[in-house]
C-alpha cells in the first residue's frame, strides 16, 4: 500500500511537472510571436510609408484591417488590406497578397493601389527565390518592381500583363522567368479583384 502511494505521488510530481514545463514553453512561444508580430508590422509600415508616403493621409490604415472573402479565380483576394484616407476621403488600398508560382514557392507581395484603381507601386515582403537571380524582385536588388507604379488595366491593357517571354508587357531576368512571371500575374490578378471589389473599400469611414 506505501508503495502505491509512494508511486501515486511520483506520478503525480511528474504529472505537474510536464504541466508547468508546457506552460511555460507556452508562454515563452506567445512572447517570441508577439515579438515576430511586432517586427512584421514594423517592416510592413516601412513599405507602406515609401510607397504611400504619412502625408498623403491622416487615418492609420495598419488600424482598421479587413480580412477579403476569397473571390473568383480570375482575381486574387489579398490576404490583407489596410485602407488610407485624406479627410475621409479615399486615397488608396494597400494589399496584402500572397502570389503563388515562385520558382521556390510563394512569393508576399505589397500592392499599394489608388482610388481610380492605378498602381501607387509594389513590394515584396518575403519570398524564397533564388539569391542572385530571382531576388531581382526586391526593390534593393533592382529597380524591376518600380515599373508597376502608375500601372492599371487599362495601362497596359489586361492581354498584355505578363512578361515577354509570354507576348506581354514586363521583361524577365536572364535565367529567371519564373520569379517575375508570377509576380506580374499576382499583380494582375490583385487590379482585377480591387476592379470588383472596389466601392467595398474604398468608401468613406462614415459611408457619406
Amino acid at each position: 500500500m506505501t508503495q502505491a502511494r509512494a508511486s501515486l505521488r511520483v506520478g503525480l510530481h511528474l504529472g505537474a511537472a510536464v504541466l508547468l514545463g508546457l506552460s511555460l514553453l507556452s508562454l515563452i512561444h506567445a512572447g517570441v510571436a508577439s515579438r515576430i508580430s511586432e517586427r512584421e508590422a514594423r517592416a510592413l509600415k516601412q513599405h507602406i510609408d515609401a510607397l504611400l508616403p504619412p502625408t498623403s493621409h491622416d487615418n492609420d490604415p495598419l488600424a482598421e484591417v479587413t480580412v477579403p472573402a476569397a473571390g473568383p479565380k480570375t482575381a486574387l483576394s489579398p490576404v490583407r488590406v489596410y485602407p488610407a484616407r485624406q479627410g475621409n476621403r479615399p486615397v488608396a488600398l494597400v494589399a496584402e497578397v500572397m502570389a503563388p508560382g515562385g520558382y521556390n514557392g510563394t512569393i508576399h507581395l505589397l500592392v499599394v493601389i489608388q482610388a481610380d484603381g492605378s498602381l501607387l507601386g509594389v513590394r515584396v515582403l518575403s519570398h524564397r527565390e533564388t539569391p542572385g537571380l530571382g531576388d531581382a524582385i526586391e526593390a534593393g536588388k533592382s529597380g524591376w518592381i518600380d515599373r508597376f507604379a502608375g500601372l492599371s488595366l487599362a495601362n497596359p491593357p489586361p492581354s498584355r500583363w505578363a512578361v515577354r517571354r509570354d507576348g506581354g508587357d514586363f521583361d524577365q531576368f536572364a535565367g529567371a522567368t519564373i520569379t517575375p512571371r508570377a509576380v506580374v500575374r499576382a499583380v494582375k490578378k490583385t487590379l482585377v479583384w480591387f476592379a470588383a471589389n472596389r466601392d467595398n473599400f474604398i468608401a468613406p469611414a462614415d459611408g457619406a
